[in-house]
């Protein structure tokens, strides 16, 4: 954490640094630190969340090392991505299976569900309309990341698309405000025909994804 933060701040502390041609890549090499910290406080918060919740006695506390575990890695977590664990464990609340996958680093859906629960959070601060068009944009690359997967046999990849899909679909239920502005992008999402389903059974129905009446159907 320090470490990595130190050697992100260091060009911009060194005058000397600067106008050197090699120096030109240090924006992307700070950036893939910081995406690389993040995904270990997330991996590790999920450990230490999912050790707690496995070992909790009857009034859901762990033994005083797994809270103790649990509390530092919620502050490492923070350092690097401001209330990025209590957008974590909002999201784990909605789809508890998470937990054990992030644990393991499997991190593409947590990563997803952490980025809508940031939305959810701070929508009131975010231009709608910018919201919408992320909401389009992400589900489209989906859609065609899996239609690629599926025609290239990578039935593992295309599951785990078409799941990050289905939390998409599941996430307009907790956000009423963003499934109102998609009313009118049904098309880019793939729907052609309307059947009075809200948004998200319509996009799980007419993706073919989901289990059908856990999203409402």
């Amino acid at each position: 954490g320090a470490r990595i933060g130190d050697a992100v701040r260091a060009p911009e502390k060194d005058p000397s640094a600067r106008g050197v041609p090699r120096d030109a890549n240090l924006p992307v090499v700070a950036e893939a630190a910081v995406r690389s910290a993040r995904t270990k406080a997330l991996v590790r918060h999920a450990r230490a969340l999912d050790a707690m919740l496995h070992n909790a006695n009857a009034d859901g506390q762990g033994s005083p090392d797994q809270m103790r575990e649990l509390k530092e890695a919620r502050s490492a977590f923070e350092k690097v991505r401001p209330h990025g664990w209590r957008d974590a464990e909002a999201a784990y609340v909605k789809n508890p299976e998470l937990v054990r996958e992030a644990g393991a680093g499997r991190v593409n859906r947590i990563v997803l569900a952490l980025q809508l629960e940031t939305e959810i959070r701070t929508g009131v601060d975010i231009d709608q309309g910018r919201r919408a068009d992320r909401f389009v944009e992400r589900w489209q690359k989906l859609d065609r990341s899996g239609q690629e997967q599926y025609q290239a046999g990578d039935m593992s990849g295309y599951k785990s698309t078409r799941a990050a899909m289905s939390d998409m679909a599941k996430s307009l239920e907790r956000d009423p405000q963003l499934e109102s502005l998609l009313a009118n992008r049904k098309r880019e999402l793939g729907i052609n025909v309307d059947s009075g389903r809200r948004l998200g059974a319509e996009l799980a129905f007419s993706h073919g994804i989901g289990r059908g009446r856990g999203i409402g159907i």
